[in-house]
């Protein structure tokens, strides 16, 4: 009877372990998806690729639908399994991070009608440079961050927080160049304002991917760093490298 009760239990702790990695794995495959929406919508707006635009518009749909599936099996997860320490950290962690990447999703969509606008206004589109340079820094903390996930790496997640800060003083930058050229020309105004709200919801995806990147160092210390300083931050993450050369000191000896 204990050997069918320790196979039983082995059972039961398998079938745990492929229901978790399922919902990593999902989380990925939307961030993926998302990925690609920002880069879709940062190129449509460049290049005034309108079918671009609308085809990336679309897959909105899908991540939404992505999030309330995930948000459902990590639901369910914890009702049935009652996970504890690390299992529910990563179900936690998981599903707050598939809110921010349904909300990068939709800033994304939010860029692509920004970019329909001005192609069809055909007016030109001062802040091309801007956008570029921000949209650049804002794929990397994307793409960054999500590898990161994939590897649990939070010293990779430290360095997308640490450039979120860059993110948001390129973006004031921005806005005091775009402000100035408004001024100076009256008749630009509606097609720079369209620019502006393009850059406003570059700089919330930044935002959005700091938010990833604290809710994967908390799944990986346990330590939430959310509100908390980039000091902070990284004195957490040095803290668990700490613990983890102490363990594989400990188990060597």
């Amino acid at each position: 009877m204990e050997l069918e009760k320790d196979n039983y239990s082995t059972h039961i702790s398998q079938q745990f372990n492929e229901e978790l990695e399922t919902i990593r794995t999902q989380m990925l495959t939307m961030g993926g998806m998302v990925e690609h929406q920002v880069n879709d919508a940062i190129e449509a707006l460049l290049t005034a690729d309108v079918d671009r635009a609308e085809a990336s518009r679309k897959v909105d749909q899908q991540t939404n639908a992505m999030e309330l599936m995930i948000d459902d099996l990590c639901t369910t997860t914890i009702a049935r399994r009652q996970p504890a320490a690390s299992d529910l950290r990563l179900i936690v962690s998981i599903s707050r991070a598939v809110s921010d990447l349904e909300r990068i999703g939709d800033e994304a969509s939010r860029i692509c009608r920004q970019a329909i606008e001005l192609a069809q206004s055909g007016t030109s589109q001062r802040g091309h440079q801007e956008v570029r340079h921000i949209g650049n820094l804002v794929r990397d903390m994307v793409r960054n961050v999500l590898t990161a996930f994939a590897r649990n790496d939070i010293e990779m997640a430290y360095l997308v927080a640490k450039q979120d800060k860059e993110v948001d003083r390129e973006y004031r930058t921005a806005m005091r160049s775009l402000v100035t050229y408004m001024m100076e020309d009256p008749r630009a105004i509606s097609s720079v304002l369209s620019v502006i709200w393009a850059l406003r919801s570059l700089e919330r995806i930044g935002d959005h991917a700091r938010n990833l990147a604290e809710h994967l160092i908390y799944q990986v210390s346990g330590t939430d760093v959310r509100h908390r300083s980039l000091k902070q931050i990284r004195q957490t993450v040095e803290d668990e490298a700490d613990t983890l050369l102490s363990d594989e000191s400990s188990t060597e000896e």
